[in-house]
């Protein structure tokens, strides 16, 4: 089955470890074959995670980019611990990304990671909210 693909003007993706840059006009493409890529609006730099959940995401495009990922699973399996030790409602998100991975899905376990992200994203601010609002009762 063949994916369409747009692109905007200077935007990257990832196929099989190539960076592509498009040019200067929105463009399509079509992959007709079986490959690994990632937009680059689907991408988390290193720089970019400054969270567990971001860190994690950053190990899944990893395993999703890379073609014998041990190394980055067992890394995975020790920031996916952590987290859950930290924030034990976290473990959903954990097991939908175990349950991806287990299935060999990588792109799908990179979505998850992304709701985990957005998960801990309501839980930060939450916690903000909540201090926030402690401090002023303490005025």
């Amino acid at each position: 089955m063949a994916l369409r693909i747009e692109l905007k003007p200077q935007e990257r993706l990832i196929i099989n470890g190539a960076l592509i840059r498009n040019g200067d006009r929105r463009s399509t493409f079509v992959i007709e074959n079986q490959c690994k890529f990632l937009r680059e609006s689907e991408i988390i730099t290193e720089t970019e995670a400054d969270t567990a959940a971001k860190r994690l995401c950053v190990t899944l495009q990893f395993i999703y980019l890379a073609d014998n990922p041990p190394e980055a699973e067992d890394l995975f399996v020790r920031q996916a611990t952590e987290i859950m030790k930290a924030s034990p409602s976290m473990g959903p998100y954990i097991l939908a990304i175990q349950d991806e991975l287990s299935a060999r899905q990588y792109h799908r376990a990179i979505k998850r990671g992304r709701e985990l992200i957005a998960y801990e994203r309501h839980l930060l601010d939450h916690l903000e909210t909540s201090q926030e609002a402690a401090n002023s009762a303490h005025s």
